[in-house]
């Protein structure tokens, strides 16, 4: 399972030229998982997620959380992120989990890090065509793969 985290001073998502969700202060998370991931990977994803220290403190250095300052979060599910490179130009997916898997995980994912925060996080559709906006803060991207977690 992989996630890119962005911090962001708003984000959202339009679906057929139409706002479907948005948040302002928090995190974008764009969430793929792969066949073979689990709810365990999900667990600790959610866990590394809310608890990330990638926002400043008073005194300008990184060591406060989503849930430190109460931010919002909003995941949106990619099967791009899942993505294999190493032939050709024209990326595999095939490590892609198919929606049996995928589904389940990202969302029982987006409802773990809602309890953790103790507010809902706000999603995009899973499978839909997504127009995503997002202003990135700093800019702070974060890339986090379950199945590295040295």
């Amino acid at each position: 399972m992989r996630l890119v985290i962005q911090r962001v001073t708003h984000a959202s998502v339009n679906i057929e030229g139409k706002l479907f969700s948005q948040i302002g202060k928090g995190l974008l998370v764009l969430v793929g998982v792969e066949n073979g991931d689990t709810m365990e990977d999900m667990e600790w994803l959610a866990q590394k997620t809310v608890n990330m220290r990638i926002f400043d403190d008073a005194n300008g250095v990184m060591n406060l959380s989503v849930l430190d300052v109460q931010g919002e979060v909003l995941a949106v599910s990619q099967f791009t992120l899942t993505a294999s490179t190493r032939k050709g130009n024209r990326p595999s997916y095939i490590r892609a989990a198919g929606h049996d898997l995928a589904v389940p995980i990202y969302e029982k994912y987006c409802l773990k890090v809602g309890d953790m925060l103790g507010k809902e996080v706000k999603t995009g559709q899973f499978g839909a065509d997504m127009k995503v906006e997002l202003l990135n803060d700093g800019p702070v991207t974060i890339i986090i793969d379950s199945r590295i977690k040295e």
